[in-house]
């Protein structure tokens, strides 16, 4: 037995097709049901003596040590030039922050090593 489709007619008038498409939008229902979810309890962290890091141990980080800070004017920023002298917020005395990939790791001292700055650690600070 053959099966017998109706078609449609296709309209070029916007009316025609602007009915349609609400009757279309009416035929489908919307199921608007909040999906369950299953409930999960976060897993507690686990302390970093237990985690085996080895695998990471060729990534390369950023160290930096900063020296100091300070705030300028935008005015004063450009009024820069060689020979100018920025005063910065830590006395000659302070320890130097040390800072790997933005977080602050420890600080420490700067010292000279063959005609090269170098940072001898003071205190790495706790996680």
């Amino acid at each position: 037995m053959a099966e017998t489709k109706t078609e449609t007619p296709v309209s070029d008038d916007p009316q025609t097709v602007a009915q349609d498409a609400q009757a279309g939008a009416a035929d489908e229902q919307v199921d608007d049901t909040i999906p369950e979810f299953e409930q999960l309890k976060p897993n507690p962290p686990k302390a970093s003596k237990d985690l085996d890091f080895s695998r990471f141990g060729g990534v390369q980080v950023t160290l930096a040590a900063e020296l100091g800070r300070t705030q300028l004017t935008i005015q004063e920023l450009i009024g820069l030039a060689e020979g100018s002298v920025v005063e910065l917020n830590r006395a000659i005395s302070a320890p130097v922050e040390l800072v790997a990939q933005g977080v602050p790791l420890g600080n420490g001292e700067v010292v000279v090593i063959d005609n090269q700055f170098a940072i001898r650690i003071k205190e790495i600070y706790p996680s």
